[in-house]
């Protein structure tokens, strides 16, 4: 039955673990957690004259860099000068070359949130009326490429050994002390270790590229390196490093002290029979509480360190609530360790352990308990989590993060569901050892009467029934069988010793694969065995759900920054108040009395009937009548017009139309013809954003 579980066993492995690595592989690049909420000039705005200087606003203070905003002209050139400044809240502005002409700019920015993420992106603004330009505000960021890939799967397999890691050898020592002896036990626990220092020092090394360049070639500059060491991010990976440090010792102090009393209640000396001499009788018992109560001490204290090492540098650093949304995100790290970690430790044992140490009964009695626990930690924790990143109920549906967390909730209820089955097969196994114990007992018992039965039979027989006859033949025949064992013995002196050491390793081989069989041909424990595997294999899916959920920007910050932007858009055209769209322009026609400003009014500024109103004013800015105003409409992107609009002539200094027809929302091109004689015209454009 063992070599058909097998394959069984290990194609649900793979598949657990392609439907993981799927899961992470498609998911998109990582979101900002910090969101540009508004900007000056506005995105898309065209403004009469050139600004100073350009200011973003972003939803939570963010980490800048002399490079962090670029502003580029249309040829692609740079016309920033100096570093980024911080005048107050979340507003940073980069200082502009003067005198610019012209045109439309691109204004790139690459900034660093608060709980560490990198944030990038690109929008354009024009001085006078929008041009062609060299620059694609499509900008990736160093998020997007190789590093990006690699900093993700860092962080995947730096939360998974430390959720193998702490939750391991909580399993050792709040439900399984022998296991404490069982390698493979001792193997996952430290490969926990291994893959979480590992993993945390790539991320150091990395960190300064993902933030920055983005390129894998920086990955080894020591300039770079320096600077990450100097932030928030890099204190909190430095941190997890040495307290690695720490949990290496606590892992030697596990597996080697702690095991050598982890027999099931007496250290091992006493069992090999040496009378207890090292444990002064019962004084073994009070030295491994001591230690036991050490152990979870000590463990404790480091995996709260270790998980606080996220909590300092993730989502609950920063928003709402911060000092006391760390030590819940602290409480809820260490309960996800707990729960999917002993599990997976459960999962070895139940597959790995020795037959001389099965897991038994109450040592997944005890499990059950532990995760019962975490599970009604996490349900508070997580509530209260999912209020402060969320906000709202429609963040729930609306938001990419919202959306993760339903995934995250079923795959809990899930694994909840299995539980259950797991806790059932438990119940039916300790009844199934019981009747195995009997039946062991009652194959011993029939041994111990056969043997009994054959001493008696041959107690019967007496010492001398040999015939009289044959007494002296008999005894020269022994003195001459008595010469050649003797010989033979000789002979063969160097030959027993190693025969019966092979003979003895093939009897015990024999008896482990014995009980081997009888152990695995136990229906309950199979049983257990395919629910835990399963509870397993759903864990690694929401291991990889959290991990995305982590580098998510969270539903309440999507919704303010969404909301920001329709604010921003809205406000930056004049007409804010009835939606109405106000552009001016100055025109000469290089006539006499060629110079003026006019002045294009559209109320509402919506697809469909629009009212239209033109102002023509002088130098002085007094109301001048001319010969000729007309008006063109265009939607270049559609490819719509040029729209005619011929004005009516209502006073000195204005024209107006109504119900002009816009058919469609877009970024319209208005411009106004103005003849100031027979033969002195001139055309003048803005664009103006419709609907």
């Amino acid at each position: 039955m063992t070599q058909t579980i097998a394959p069984r066993v290990r194609t649900l492995v793979l598949l657990i673990l392609a439907v993981a690595g799927a899961l992470l592989a498609g998911a998109a690049p990582a979101s900002a957690h910090a969101a540009l909420t508004g900007s000056d000039p506005a995105q898309g705005a065209v403004v009469d004259t050139a600004p100073t200087q350009v200011s973003l606003t972003f939803s939570e203070p963010v980490a800048v860099g002399d490079d962090s905003v670029r502003v580029l002209d249309p040829k692609g050139e740079r016309v920033d000068k100096g570093a980024p400044a911080n005048p107050g809240g979340t507003t940073y502005g980069v200082r502009l070359v003067s005198g610019l002409p012209d045109g439309t700019y691109t204004v790139a920015y690459q900034v660093v949130s608060a709980d560490s993420h990198p944030v990038a992106g690109a929008f354009t603004f024009s001085i006078g009326a929008p041009s062609e330009t060299t620059v694609s505000v499509s900008a990736q960021g160093s998020d997007d490429g190789l590093v990006g890939w690699l900093y993700g799967f860092g962080r995947y397999v730096s939360y998974a050994g430390f959720v193998v890691l702490a939750g391991g050898a909580a399993f050792v020592l709040a439900c399984w002390a022998p296991g404490a002896r069982v390698r493979a036990v001792q193997r996952l626990v430290v490969s926990g270790w291994l893959a979480l220092t590992a993993a945390t020092l790539g991320l150091l090394m990395l960190r300064g590229s993902y933030t920055t360049s983005g390129k894998i070639g920086d990955v080894f500059d020591l300039e770079l390196l320096g600077d990450v060491l100097q932030t928030k991010t890099g204190a909190a990976l430095v941190s997890r490093l040495l307290l690695l440090a720490a949990a290496a010792l606590f892992i030697a102090v596990l597996f080697g002290a702690y095991a050598r009393t982890a027999d099931g209640g007496a250290p091992d000396h006493a069992a090999e029979g040496d009378g207890g001499s090292d444990g002064e009788g019962d004084g073994g018992e009070p030295d491994k509480r001591d230690l036991t109560f050490g152990l979870a001490l000590g463990g404790t204290v480091v995996a709260a360190g270790l998980a606080a090492s996220w909590a300092m540098s993730e989502h609950a650093s920063q928003g709402l609530q911060a000092g006391v949304a760390m030590p819940v995100d602290v409480v809820h790290l260490l309960a996800v360790a707990a729960w999917l970690g002993g599990l997976t430790a459960l999962l070895v044992a139940l597959y790995r352990a020795p037959v001389e140490t099965p897991v038994g009964r109450d040592a997944v009695r005890r499990f059950s308990r532990l995760a019962f626990g975490s599970v009604v930690t996490l349900a508070v924790t997580g509530v209260y989590q999912s209020w402060r990143q969320l906000g709202s109920w429609s963040a729930f549906t609306d938001t990419r993060y919202g959306q993760l967390l339903l995934v995250k909730i079923a795959l809990v209820a899930v694994m909840v569901a299995v539980a259950f089955l797991s806790r059932r097969w438990t119940q039916r196994l300790a009844d199934a050892r019981v009747s195995l114990a009997s039946e062991e007992a009652a194959r011993s018992e029939g041994a111990e009467r056969a043997e009994e039965a054959e001493r008696a039979e041959e107690e019967k027989q007496p010492a001398g029934a040999a015939p009289a006859e044959a007494s002296g033949t008999s005894a020269v025949s022994e003195a001459v069988e008595a010469s050649k064992a003797s010989d033979a013995e000789r002979a063969e002196a160097g030959h027993d010793s190693v025969r019966a050491a092979q003979l003895a390793r093939q009897r015990a081989a024999t008896e482990a694969a014995r009980q081997k069989r009888l152990r695995d041909a136990d229906p309950n424990r199979f049983g257990l065995r395919r629910s835990v595997l399963a509870e397993a294999g759903v864990a690694v899916v929401l291991l990889a759900v959290t991990t995305v959920l982590t580098q998510t920007e969270p539903g309440r910050t999507e919704q303010d920054a969404k909301a920001a932007t329709a604010s921003s858009a809205s406000a930056s055209t004049t007409g804010q108040g009835s939606g109405a769209v106000s552009l001016t322009m100055p025109f000469d026609t290089g006539g006499a009395n060629g110079k003026g400003v006019v002045s294009v009014d559209l109320d509402p500024a919506q697809a469909g009937d629009n009212a239209l109103h033109v102002y023509v004013e002088g130098p002085d800015g007094t109301p001048v009548d001319v010969p000729e105003v007309k008006i063109a409409l265009t939607l270049a992107a559609q490819d719509i017009g040029p729209l005619p609009v011929a004005p009516d002539h209502v006073t000195t200094g204005h024209w107006s139309a109504s119900k002009v027809q816009i058919p469609m929302a877009g970024d319209w091109k208005v411009e106004v013809t103005v003849r100031t004689s027979d033969i002195d015209q001139v055309t003048v454009s803005k664009n103006a954003q419709i609907g």
